[in-house]
């Protein structure tokens, strides 16, 4: 009968206790009873004690475990520390480097020594028992793999900064250098937009010129009336001047005139488009100049001119070029910035290639000189009529120096054409103002040479576009140099030209995209040009330019 006193719980907690001392107890004894034959009776207690107590130890996980997993992670951790600088080091670009192959290295030891055969069994599934003094061995090669890691690591730190700092620096270059590139692009776009664009002032002039044009024809009209002698007198001292730009046009006509010893005996053939003639008639009616003579004629008045005749004209019918110039896509203006100035169309304008047709436009003159509209004359240039040309057509400066400005600089060499007929290190010379002698020009033929590399250059193979190029050409063997203080050039690109040699130049030439009339000109350079300009007219004034 179970006592009401203690719970069936405690009864069985109870019972399964006595029942463990009294199994523990059997086992003691005939452990003891076994070992009493081989050892004395204290001796056998005191095994007897040893073997029940690593009995119950052995039901336990060994104790040596945790160092080894201690030891095997930081043998992984220091792996992987010396794989990621590996890494980091290929990523800096040191594949060249030793530290590289130590890294990898020393990754390899690690992985080496784990798989040492005397260490196997220390990492086996089914071990219940581990060896210390294999643990000690293992742990002292690990510490000493370590040591050498970390030392490596440190050495290497340095290194490792200044190669990152370097990468960093290049990566900082390639960006600040795309920038600089577009930059560039959108610069010479911006520039070039500016050069090309007429000015509010100029604008204003022309439509009030012509405005005075359309109110008086009869003050100014040239129809029916005679040519005057002087206009074809070759005894004179004869100018081409081809422009649409009327401020410009008399710049030059003033500054010409004002410096001249005898201004009556010059004349000056001016020659615009359709558009702008009534304004250049009435430019060079409203002043007489100093005496000088002024013919003022359209393009169009020269019938010879036309697309049968002009390679010029003939190419602007074709498709492909006027797709090149006229298309209206943002990329044309932008993905050549070399070739950009290029597609410009005035460099295919028949006004700015009729200085190829000279001797057909006045067929009565022998010599005649050639300026064009952005130079202003500072000392009288009868001089170049008395110049012997030896039996040359065009009497040029010459503007190579070292290997610039060379033939090389303006023609494709690699075309079989070119490379055949001219020199890659032929000095070239410069337009703007060019003396020629019309008759030596038709001895020589030198328009039908014109047309001949004209037309094979209708897909710009030969060169780029615009007329300097094909006049080197026509006039490869039949330029005579001039003294370079008859014309001094850069005014509208070069800031570095000397005031010097600016003031010992006969013509001063701004050519660049820094003209005298635009904003962007260079102050240290526009009074040349300004002191010309006619601000005592009213149509000027009233146009109020802010020279």
């Amino acid at each position: 009968m179970v006592n009401p006193r203690f719970p069936r719980s405690t009864i069985s907690t109870l019972t399964l206790s006595i029942a463990f001392c009294i199994v523990l107890a059997l086992s003691f004894l005939v452990t003891h009873s076994d070992s009493s034959h081989h050892t004395d009776a204290n001796g056998g207690v005191a095994h007897g004690f040893e073997s029940t107590r690593r009995h119950i130890l052995a039901l336990k996980k060994d104790p040596l475990n945790p160092r080894l997993d201690q030891i095997r992670k930081q043998a992984d951790d220091h792996r992987s520390l010396a794989l990621v600088y590996a890494s980091y080091a290929r990523k800096l670009k040191l594949e060249s480097s030793k530290l590289v192959r130590v890294f990898a290295e020393l990754s390899r030891n690690f992985m080496d020594l784990m798989s040492k055969p005397q260490y196997r069994p220390l990492f086996g599934n089914d071990v219940s028992h581990i060896d210390e003094s294999v643990l000690r061995q293992l742990e002292k090669e690990v510490k000493e793999r370590i040591k050498t890691t970390r030392q490596v690591i440190g050495d290497a730190k340095e290194s490792f900064d200044n190669q990152l700092k370097i990468q960093k620096l290049k990566d900082t270059i390639f960006s600040v250098n795309e920038q600089l590139t577009k930059a560039k692009k959108q610069g010479a776009f911006s520039s070039l937009i500016a050069a090309k664009s007429i000015s509010k002032g100029l604008h204003c002039l022309s439509m009030r010129l012509m405005e005075e044009r359309i109110a008086h024809p009869e003050k100014y009209s040239e129809e029916g009336k005679p040519t005057p002698p002087e206009v074809q007198d070759p005894n004179l001292y004869h100018y081409a001047l081809f422009s649409d730009n009327v401020l410009a046009a008399s710049v030059v006509v003033n500054s010409a005139m004002k410096n001249a010893k005898e201004p009556h005996k010059h004349v000056f053939h001016v020659v615009t488009d359709k558009m702008n003639l009534g304004a250049m008639q009435v430019m060079f009616k409203l002043k007489d100049y100093s005496g000088a003579h002024i013919e003022v004629k359209a393009v169009e008045d020269y019938k010879f001119l036309n697309s049968s005749y002009v390679p010029v004209l003939k190419q602007l019918e074709s498709a492909n070029l006027q797709r090149f110039y006229f298309e209206n896509k943002l990329e044309n203006a932008t993905k050549d910035t070399t070739n950009m100035k290029f597609r410009n169309p005035k460099y295919l304008s028949i006004l700015n290639h009729l200085r190829f047709y000279l001797p057909e436009m006045y067929p009565k003159l022998h010599k005649i000189l050639f300026l064009d509209d952005d130079i202003v004359v500072q000392k009288d240039l009868t001089g170049l009529w008395k110049i012997d040309m030896d039996g040359k057509v065009n009497g040029a400066v010459e503007t190579c120096f070292g290997s610039f400005h060379r033939y090389a600089q303006y023609m494709n060499f690699s075309h079989p054409l070119i490379k055949e007929k001219f020199s890659p290190k032929a000095c070239a010379w410069a337009y703007g103002m060019n003396f020629f002698d019309l008759d030596a020009w038709r001895r020589t033929k030198c328009t039908e040479e014109y047309h001949y590399w004209q037309n094979l250059n209708e897909n710009r193979t030969l060169w780029k576009l615009g007329t300097l190029p094909p006049g080197l050409i026509t006039y490869y063997s039949t330029t005579k140099p001039l003294h370079k203080s008859w014309h001094v050039l850069g005014l509208g690109y070069n800031p570095s030209i000397g005031m010097d040699e600016i003031k010992n130049a006969a013509v001063v030439h701004f050519n660049g995209n820094m003209k005298p009339w635009l904003d962007i000109a260079m102050s240290q350079f526009k009074p040349l040009w300004t002191k010309y300009v006619d601000y005592e007219l009213d149509f000027v004034r009233a146009c109020n330019f802010d020279f």
